[in-house]
């Protein structure tokens, strides 16, 4: 694949990549869906996740819901599967958003993924890194780098020896190289991640199959150890 080449030029990260399984992205066309089940990952682990987001698409016959059959949805049953009181407005906040502005997957394809960030991050409860990972895992954007993810940070600090005394310094150094990665962030990231073994989890507030939420993240307010809210 053309992006195993291009980050093979990175000596460290090159055995990561030519060693690992070859990574593909897909594209999906409910990013309502992929939201609402990232913001209830968040902070869990991949198993509960699971289980959590089974008992919601069981609410609606099993099916995935449409944004009106959120909103209609009573607050108590919501809360009834496991979800707390923030996510549950969070999920509605996503449906609430989908109807008012809308979130079409034809519409997103043609922003960047500074302007999908900006339309996206308005909605209370999902921060920039659950956009980047909508960016990764549901629009297929190739060249996304996740800098507040934990398990990227982890990972790239074991891979490149790197300090960690200076959160400000070790932010821009992370930043810097994995601009030699573009266009091919993303599978960088990808990579990274599974030679961690980490789901991506976030450092500061910031939602698969069930999109890729299985990934625990820490991020509480307004983006796969293995998706702020947001």
């Amino acid at each position: 694949m053309k992006y195993i080449s291009h980050l093979s030029k990175d000596k460290k990260l090159r055995n990561l990549v030519k060693n690992g399984e070859p990574r593909q992205l897909i594209k999906r066309k409910n990013l309502c869906t992929y939201l609402c089940a990232s913001i209830m990952s968040q902070q869990l682990s991949t198993k509960v996740a699971k289980v959590i987001y089974g008992r919601y698409l069981n609410l609606f016959g099993g099916n995935e819901p449409t944004p009106q059959q959120i909103l209609d949805m009573p607050f108590e049953q919501l809360r009834g599967i496991g979800l707390s009181n923030a996510k549950v407005n969070y999920v509605k906040n996503v449906a609430q958003f989908e109807i008012e502005s809308g979130m079409d997957h034809k519409k997103l394809y043609k922003m960047s993924n500074e302007e999908v960030i900006d339309y996206l991050i308005t909605i209370k409860g999902v921060g920039r890194w659950t956009i980047e990972m909508l960016l990764m895992f549901a629009l297929g954007r190739e060249d996304v780098f996740a800098v507040d993810d934990l398990g990227v940070q982890n990972a790239m600090i074991r891979l490149y020896q790197l300090d960690v005394s200076n959160k400000k310094q070790l932010r821009e150094e992370l930043l810097r190289i994995s601009e030699k990665w573009s266009p091919y962030r993303t599978y960088a990231c990808l990579h990274l991640w599974k030679w961690k073994d980490n789901t991506p989890q976030v450092t500061k507030k910031s939602p698969t199959k069930t999109p890729r939420a299985q990934k625990k993240s820490t991020e509480k307010t307004p983006k796969k150890t293995k998706k702020k809210t947001g």
